[in-house]
């Protein structure tokens, strides 16, 4: 790992995914999270604000940096909700099957290198009845904008953590095994290649 990626990557994604537009998104879907949640890619705890005490038993994270867990430590400290970490074992996920009442991942489908099989595992350790909570960034319904993700994404990568700027994020999603219910997109403040967001619920 670089010097880069260790020291200076960690701060400036907390900075990026902590922007008014983006927090904003967070707050329209973490809320309605219920029971005892799994936090896929919790970073460094931008969302932890945003659970409802009233309704949330306990948040587990995952996230394979350790250094996004250390920040997220530090935001837990704070948090009304308990907060604990888990592993991330050569891909799976260290928990029993079916043993979340619904998952949370936000603005992170996008860096997961293999993120069919990271879905695979989510549908794998959520109840029946659960959800899939989601707000991602990804390809945009634009052809113009979506030249400009195609063309930015090998650049933008190795800067941003591994971030895909043109997935598709509802085909990903399905194809992972869940059902969307509620989807909506839109554009959020900023440079078109990077803002398109998908947000929603599956099971």
């Amino acid at each position: 790992m670089s010097l880069y990626d260790r020291h200076v990557l960690p701060y400036l994604i907390d900075f990026a995914c902590g922007m008014g537009a983006v927090m904003k998104a967070r707050s329209q879907i973490v809320p309605l999270a219920r029971g005892r949640v799994l936090e896929i890619g919790i970073g460094s705890g931008l969302n932890l604000s945003f659970y409802d005490p009233q309704r949330v038993e306990v948040i587990v994270g995952v996230d394979p940096s350790a250094d996004m867990q250390r920040l997220a430590r530090e935001r837990a400290a704070r948090c009304q909700v308990p907060v604990e970490m888990i592993a991330l074992e050569l891909g799976q996920i260290q928990a029993e099957d079916a043993s979340f009442d619904d998952i949370v991942c936000t603005f992170t489908l996008c860096t997961i290198p293999d993120a069919l099989a990271a879905l695979r595992e989510m549908r794998r350790v959520l109840k029946a009845g659960g959800r899939l909570l989601f707000c991602e960034h990804g390809l945009a319904p634009d052809l113009p904008v979506v030249r400009w993700q195609k063309r930015l994404t090998p650049l933008w990568k190795p800067l941003a953590g591994g971030c895909h700027l043109d997935r598709d994020i509802p085909a990903l999603i399905e194809a992972g095994g869940f059902h969307i219910r509620q989807l909506d997109t839109g554009y959020l403040k900023g440079p078109r290649p990077m803002t398109h967001v998908y947000r929603g619920w599956a099971d």
